[in-house]
């Protein structure tokens, strides 16, 4: 690990990518670390609306494309603002693609030390059905992998 390890965290937008955003800037306050954010707009969505624009108009798939990242580019930076973790956040990365595979490449790219995640907590059925990125997270992520658990409700 290097003198000043740097962080990723992995936001949905989700409160549980917050808790995860909050864990990782105390973190790295404490080992004088820094945060790279990435997000993944998700390629299924993407290509829906493509399936719809490009019968309709090509030229409004390409703005949807970069209005959603504008708009992904903000929703961190204002997500930054809230946690207060300017000083931390040295770098915003906003992907598209499958989940799992666009954080693997960005670890791979940006050579982070330690991954911090938040997971959702579905069920067993859910995840069986849809596939869980957390769960390939575990089995496929080449750095340390720091996962959340929700906060029980009561």
């Amino acid at each position: 690990m290097r003198q000043f390890p740097i962080l990723m965290v992995a936001v949905d937008f989700s409160e549980h990518a917050t808790a995860a955003l909050k864990y990782a800037h105390n973190l790295a306050r404490k080992l004088d670390g820094t945060i790279i954010l990435v997000n993944v707009f998700n390629e299924r969505d993407v290509r829906a609306i493509q399936h719809v624009l490009e019968t309709y108009n090509a030229a409004l798939y390409q703005k949807y494309i970069d209005d959603g990242i504008q708009d992904r580019q903000n929703r961190l930076s204002q997500l930054e603002k809230e946690i207060g973790t300017q000083a931390t956040v040295i770098k915003k990365i906003v992907r598209i693609g499958v989940p799992y595979q666009e954080i693997l490449a960005a670890i791979e790219e940006e050579d982070p030390d330690l991954l911090v995640m938040g997971t959702k907590g579905r069920s067993n059925l859910a995840d069986t059905v849809l596939g869980s990125c957390a769960q390939k997270m575990y089995r496929r992520c080449p750095i340390p992998l720091v996962s959340l658990r929700p906060e029980p409700r009561s």
